[in-house]
């Protein structure tokens, strides 16, 4: 008997799914287990697994189409089976002949190009049109993002390398193909006046900057917030990771390791801030998991250092680069990117002197950490260049007060400044 393969939940918040990619054809003999396709959920792209062995008789979506959690995408059964009874509905549920179905199939980007991002109209010109870029085939992966830069750029997705998950080419990609153009090619572009072209290009949102949309009007708005901000001096910070570095290879930290670590014992020490909104409860957390915002291509994803309390500055450094590396290829496994109990987001890197970072329900605060400089300050009445850094708690003041949170800054202030407190 024939049994329905549906777009499964593949992550605790997942409500629909993109099929990337089939990875068994219709005819295909599939044992339980195998994996008949990739799907883009609201955080990564998972496998999409075979619960059943027999034959794939028929993929009832094609690869880019979107649909929700529970929605039929493919049949498994006896090779020959007559599967018309099965399919004879449309993949959300509603009635259809299998004509529909068959022609939502054909129309689907397994079986044609896709169709190229809606475009804003402009009046044609007839002096100069730009040269036109090449049709990419449904053969080629790649990130929305990517293809919409190809396009402004002039570049052939086919001829670039992806370095994403399985080829896929990202943005990245495309930095060293541009270097690649020729002169020849350049001196060739006519001049193109601003009125030229289309006027903007709209690109379908993905799986998980649709759940960035969604999230974040769930907690700017309805979660009351404070922000509080304290300036660290890091000198000794500095002189600690600088010594570090100097053992070796396995002793490089980052700061991001270090204020992760400092937020942790600070958790610790100050439990209340260790918590979640329930509506109508509070969770005071007893383990203590700290969520780091990383960004990626499309949007940003938070992977989970666990009992970070309870780990070395090593353990935290080996664990955070390899969450971050799997987050930006879209491989973290649900469990590696939900239930923190506190997140900590970092923009020094990029210069960024200070800035308010917005909660990620159901945590109660978001530590925002901003550049170490250098600024004159007084130390024992005398003026005097020291490197210091400025670091924002966002808070929901349904669960943390004033005091609470300025007691929480105070410690990771002590801490940070006193790094061997940290190992003491």
């Amino acid at each position: 008997m024939a049994t329905k393969v549906l777009m499964e939940a593949l992550s605790p918040t997942m409500e629909e799914g993109r099929l990337v990619e089939w990875k068994k054809r219709e005819g295909d003999t599939v044992a339980a287990g195998d994996v008949l396709a990739e799907v883009e959920t609201d955080k990564a792209v998972m496998d999409l697994v075979a619960r059943v062995g027999g034959t794939l008789l028929k993929q009832v979506i094609g690869a880019g189409t979107t649909v929700p959690v529970s929605a039929l995408v493919g049949v498994i059964g006896k090779a020959g089976e007559d599967v018309s009874g099965i399919v004879g509905g449309r993949a959300d549920g509603r009635t259809a002949g299998q004509g529909d179905i068959d022609r939502k199939v054909a129309a689907s980007p397994a079986a044609a190009p896709p169709a190229p991002p809606t475009v804003g109209a402009a009046p044609p010109v007839a002096a100069a049109s730009p040269i036109p870029v090449p049709l990419v085939t449904g053969r080629v992966k790649a990130s929305p993002l990517a293809r919409k830069v190809a396009s402004d750029r002039g570049l052939d997705l086919g001829a670039i390398q992806g370095s994403g998950p399985d080829g896929r080419i990202v943005v990245r990609d495309l930095a060293s193909a541009a270097s690649s153009l020729t002169s020849t090619a350049l001196s060739a572009r006519p001049a193109v006046r601003p009125s030229d072209g289309p006027a903007y290009t709209d690109v379908p949102l993905s799986q998980i900057r649709k759940t960035i949309a969604k999230r974040l009007a769930t907690s700017i708005g309805p979660v009351p917030t404070f922000y509080l901000t304290a300036e660290v001096d890091m000198e000794r910070a500095w002189e600690a990771r600088e010594a570090l570095k100097a053992l070796g290879p396995e002793g490089k930290v980052s700061f991001n390791d270090i204020v992760v670590k400092a937020a942790a014992l600070s958790l610790r020490q100050n439990p209340a801030c260790n918590a979640w909104w329930q509506d109508d409860r509070i969770r005071y957390w007893n383990e203590i998991h700290v969520s780091m915002a990383v960004a990626v291509e499309e949007g940003l994803i938070t992977p989970v250092i666990r009992h970070a309390d309870l780990k070395s500055l090593r353990q935290i450094s080996a664990e955070s680069k390899d969450l971050a590396g799997r987050a930006r290829e879209r491989r973290l496994k649900p469990e590696e990117y939900t239930g923190g109990t506190f997140s900590v987001s970092n923009l020094g890197m990029f210069d960024i002197d200070q800035f308010t970072a917005i909660i990620n329900p159901p945590e109660a605060g978001i530590l925002a950490i901003g550049a170490i400089v250098e600024n004159p300050v007084v130390v024992d009445g005398a003026v005097t260049i020291r490197r210091r850094m400025r670091v924002t708690l966002s808070c929901d003041h349904r669960v943390i007060d004033g005091a609470t949170g300025a007691a929480f800054l105070r410690t990771l202030k002590t801490l940070l400044e006193n790094p061997l407190a940290m190992v003491w």
